[in-house]
């Protein structure tokens, strides 16, 4: 029997007309219908059980367009979204164009060398200053990055409607023919900027700009965790775009868990790192870290290689990183949507978008040390590497596709969760704490860590 190819899995991912959606274009559930209030209640009852007794969600809280509209103001909105990478951006002009929650903005690096979110809708007529494409060809400045999603490269930002021309700050520079409108004021007609901060080399924005802490105060703990990377100095050489009929949840449980190891990656990660060795850390208020141990044989191969003067790893191992963790890959989720992999080689970034409670937009992306790209051996690395982490998102792909089928079935039943799927259960708890106003660990005891 031949494989499933990646055309395949992206195929069967996409967004799609679907013979059980309605007239109304929402898919017909074979679950009752539960209010916000009682979707919240029932995280609620289920996030206050012990892990040796925890449950899965019902199957509401990920297919309510209701649900997921209050995710919107409650989880997104109003905290901090990761967009991208300084390295996405390194010169002045550069530019990334991202569409997030239904806003099109651009992240650009202006000419005193800062970064700026702004929106890409003019101000004059609400015209995409940079409809995909990059507006019309020959019309403009903008020139997209040849393999780089969204990136390119700009001396300014130009409306294609009517030619309204914006400084890389978003600044309002030139505009024809305005002269006789009464009262106006160029200054007062720039792009709209948008509330963001880079931490640790990652670009942040705050939508509606009422996020409580800065991104540094908010990863605090955090940033002395992935110190060693020095992520802020790295490069991203791998980007990959996902379009996954999934909800946001699905995607995020499934990256922070460690027991589908035995099922989803048993040729994969399994070996490597057996789902029974992985742990997670205590609860904490904006975080989650779990460690997933190479098991021993394994160390101990990778010790006798390094002592012949060979890397066991794709990339050369990052020379800051301790042994123990280089000898292990770490598993982070910065509450709501910062997911990445602390590897010994290397960062594994996932840019989740959520678009609808079935919908998401993802970016898989690698990073790793300067230092790497300019390995002799680099290209042919980089091949091995992207390839790799395809080959194993893929498997992901695929279960998770069919987890967000089954939750719209009759036959869905509620499981309970092993504790190897801790992650899963503090993602309730973040809900939880969320619907109360609050973050996990300020108005409830924090968990304590499976490791002593």
């Amino acid at each position: 029997m031949n494989a499933i190819s990646e055309s395949d899995i992206r195929r069967a991912c996409l967004p799609a007309p679907d013979p059980l959606k309605s007239a109304r274009g929402s898919i017909r559930s074979g679950q009752p219908p539960m209010s916000v209030a009682e979707i919240l209640a029932e995280i609620e009852r289920i996030a206050d059980l012990p892990l040796s007794r925890s449950e899965t969600l019902p199957a509401q809280a990920y297919t309510s367009q209701e649900f997921f509209d209050w995710e919107i103001d409650n989880l997104f909105k109003n905290d901090w979204i990761c967009l991208g990478h300084v390295s996405q951006i390194p010169s002045i002009g550069d530019f990334l164009n991202v569409e997030v929650l239904g806003e099109p903005v651009v992240v650009v690096r202006d000419k005193e060398n800062g970064i700026n979110v702004l929106s890409r809708v003019c101000p004059h007529r609400a015209m995409d200053i940079m409809p995909p494409g990059f507006g019309y060809d020959g019309h403009g400045p903008a020139e997209a990055k040849e393999g780089e999603p969204g990136c390119g490269h700009t001396r300014f930002l130009l409306c294609p409607y009517h030619f309204w021309t914006f400084e890389l700050d978003g600044k309002l520079k030139a505009c024809a023919e305005m002269g006789q409108a009464e009262g106006f004021n160029r200054d007062e007609w720039g792009l709209r900027s948008f509330r963001s901060e880079v931490w640790n080399g990652f670009v942040f924005v705050n939508l509606d700009g009422t996020a409580p802490r800065t991104v540094a105060e908010q990863y605090a703990t955090l940033s002395d965790q992935v110190a060693p990377w020095l992520i802020d100095d790295m490069v991203m050489v791998a980007q990959n775009e996902w379009d996954c009929a999934f909800n946001w949840k699905i995607l995020t449980e499934n990256f922070m868990e460690s027991y589908h190891h035995a099922g989803a990656h048993s040729k994969t990660l399994q070996p490597m790192m057996p789902a029974r060795d992985t742990w997670t850390e205590e609860e904490k208020p904006f975080h989650i870290r779990c460690h997933l141990p190479m098991k021993e044989e394994l160390r101990a191969e990778i010790r006798a290689i390094d002592e012949e003067g060979r890397h066991w790893e794709t990339y050369p191992p990052i020379a800051t990183l301790p042994e123990n963790e280089r000898l292990e890959w770490g598993l982070v989720l910065g509450y709501p949507l910062f997911t990445f992999v602390l590897t010994g080689d290397s960062v594994i970034w996932y840019r989740i978008l959520p678009m609808g409670p079935d919908h998401l937009k993802l970016l898989t992306t690698i990073l790793v040390p300067r230092s790497t790209t300019e390995d002799p051996n680099f290209e042919e690395m980089n091949q091995v590497a992207t390839q790799a982490a395809i080959d194993f998102h893929l498997e992901d792909m695929e279960v998770c596709m069919a987890v967000q089928r089954g939750l719209f079935t009759a036959g869905y039943q509620r499981g309970r969760l092993s504790h190897l799927e801790m992650p899963i259960w503090l993602i309730q708890r973040f809900l939880a704490a969320r619907g109360r106003g609050t973050w996990p660990t300020m108005d409830r005891p924090g968990a304590p860590s499976q490791k002593a």
